[in-house]
């Protein structure tokens, strides 16, 4: 019934491990051959490759885990993904019905442990409610704000008898989110936006959950209304890289004209974001002059954080759809003449050039390394991942994405160990592309196991670590807000990643002087396997632009090699 379900469901691949409580789904597995099992070396390493998975192909990533600490071992990849609303289906073993709440041997309540971190989850007790059980559990995780979603199965529900029914006959019980936004408040967003004299686009991930329609309505959108348009990490792709109209990203680390441009706005245009604390800085000072709409599914996410003039509740791709239309057969509108000014004060925010850095000839820059990465991987089928830390911040600032589902990191949990896992549920999902993990040498070491995993199948992946030997995102902070007291964040005892990357069938390449950088880069795509390429990168590096912690989101700094330049709320350049 498992396996049956799963192959309706148009599953093709399942991430997991084997254990006691789900050796009858193994068995299952091994005699239909229907489905392939990608086999890791530890169950959040099966999680986050099935958000890989998911993040890559907009379809729900399949989890097979066993009771106890299988599923236990899942929960931060789990959190993870609601975090980050990426579709997952996660199926456990448990034990016995009969020995339920006995503390068995490998028992765990694991309905208990997932509730706070699915968007939905069930103990199947009844065989016969199982095939329909599982069908509810792909709707609930793919519909509305996508999510995961766990089935708890006992063992002896595994073993018994019972009806299967097919996706169409299966209850999809009363989740059925709404998808079409109120015409009204659409068309009073419009209104707004023909009149604005500082409009912006502020999108996020739920454009790319809600497909490939949405982005082209997107872009569509900003084209004709000449809009300018920023993003979170978790929306880049959405609009092209290469756009126009395109400010970069927004945030904590994003580039100082989004930012600015965010607070200075008269009429912000949220779509598919959350007005999460990374963007909004000192919510109090955030954007204070701005009327504000906010497209969004999940209806919780409306006025959570920032109170919006213009709520709109409804699929991205939906209300886009509408709204563009209506704002066609409204006479194509824009305050042309606002729009010239806002555009000429954005150019000279982007004329500051927040991204510059100090390069070296001597010491490879973590800017100047990503710099060359982009330039020499441009071209190709490209698939980036991270892990979490400066280089993430650094990977969203240097490289480009045109397209969605190009680019894979963990944002809302930030989980360090989430790359080289990630970036094999990618491979696996797209076998022919380049498929790159950029990460931190600490992170990486989080779940360097995965690498079996990569080896055993075959799978082409390149990490890219950027080798700082620190824990690159707590010194910064420690260096500027706690006084350079730099308390267990220097990363000793590092492993030859060379000989690492060699004990698991695959290549090592290590890099330190720039003028080898190119050479190193294009040797890591060219070869046919797994390389860990270790290039070792300028020590105490800091990742600008920043918004200290607690500060309104205008108040930034900005660095080079000698100064920091604080960005006061005037915008004026204090160096």
């Amino acid at each position: 019934m498992v396996v049956q379900a799963l192959k309706d469901q148009g599953v093709d691949v399942v991430f997991g491990y084997p254990g006691g409580a789900v050796l009858p789904i193994y068995d299952e597995i091994f005699q239909d051959q229907g489905i392939k099992h990608i086999l890791v070396r530890h169950e959040q390493g099966a999680a986050h490759a099935a958000e890989g998975y998911a993040r890559s192909t907009g379809k729900p990533g399949v989890v097979l885990v066993t009771s106890g600490p299988g599923a236990t071992n899942a929960v931060t990849g789990i959190t993870d993904a609601l975090m980050d609303s990426i579709p997952m289906v996660v199926l456990s073993g448990q034990v016995p019905t009969f020995m339920i709440g006995s503390d068995a041997f490998q028992e765990a309540d694991t309905v208990g442990i997932t509730r706070p971190c699915t968007k939905h989850n069930w103990l199947v007790k009844d065989t016969d409610a199982l095939a329909g059980t599982i069908h509810e559990a792909f709707h609930v995780a793919t519909s509305g704000r996508p999510g995961p979603v766990l089935v708890d199965i006992p063992k002896d529900v595994q073993f018994a008898s019972g009806t299967y029914v097919e996706p169409r006959e299966a209850p999809q019980g009363h989740y059925n989110p709404r998808v079409k936004g109120d015409i009204e408040m659409i068309t009073e967003m419009v209104a707004a936006m023909e009149t604005a004299e500082r409009p912006i686009f502020y999108t996020g991930g739920g454009v790319i959950n809600s497909g490939n329609v949405a982005s082209q309505l997107l872009r569509e959108f900003v084209e004709a209304t000449g809009f300018p348009i920023t993003s979170t990490l978790m929306g880049l792709g959405a609009y092209p890289a290469s756009g126009k109209h395109w400010l970069g990203m927004l945030g904590m680390h994003g580039l100082y004209e989004a930012n600015m441009a965010m607070h200075g706005c008269d009429l912000m245009i949220n779509v598919g974001a959350r007005f999460d604390d990374r963007i909004t800085g000192r919510i109090a000072d955030f954007s204070p002059h701005s009327a504000k709409a906010h497209i969004d599914i999940d209806p919780s996410s409306i006025n959570k954080v920032i109170h919006v003039d213009y709520p709109i509740i409804g699929d991205v791709g939906h209300v886009l759809e509408d709204a563009l239309r209506i704002w066609k057969a409204r006479g194509r509108k824009v305050n042309k003449e606002g729009l010239a000014k806002w555009w000429a004060q954005i150019e000279e925010w982007q004329a500051i050039n927040c991204l510059t850095f100090k390069n070296s000839d001597q010491i490879i820059k973590p800017q100047h390394a990503l710099q060359r990465l982009e330039a020499l991987t441009k071209g190709h089928d490209r698939y980036i991942c991270t892990e979490v830390g400066q280089h993430q911040m650094w990977a969203a600032q240097f490289l480009g994405f045109e397209d969605p589902h190009r680019w894979m990191t963990s944002g809302g949990l930030g989980t360090m160990g989430y790359g080289l896992p990630a970036s094999i549920g990618v491979q696996v999902a797209h076998p022919e592309s380049l498929v790159i993990n950029v990460a931190g040498d600490a992170s990486f070491l989080m779940n360097l196991q995965e690498l079996g995993t990569a080896s055993q199948y075959d799978l082409p992946v390149k990490q890219f670590i950027m080798n700082n030997e620190r824990l690159g995102m707590v010194r910064q902070w420690q260096e500027l807000l706690h006084g350079e007291r730099y308390s267990h964040s220097w990363s000793e005892a590092l492993p030859d990643f060379v000989k690492l990357a060699e004990a698991f069938g695959g290549k090592g390449i290590q890099v330190s002087d720039p003028a080898d950088l190119d050479d190193a880069i294009m040797e890591m795509i060219r070869y046919d396997g797994p390389v860990i390429m270790d290039c070792l990168v300028e020590k105490h590096e800091n990742c600008f632009p920043m918004i200290p912690s607690g500060e309104p989101h205008n108040s930034m700094l900005l660095g080079d090699a000698s100064t920091q330049d604080a960005i006061g709320t005037t915008g004026a350049v204090l160096v």
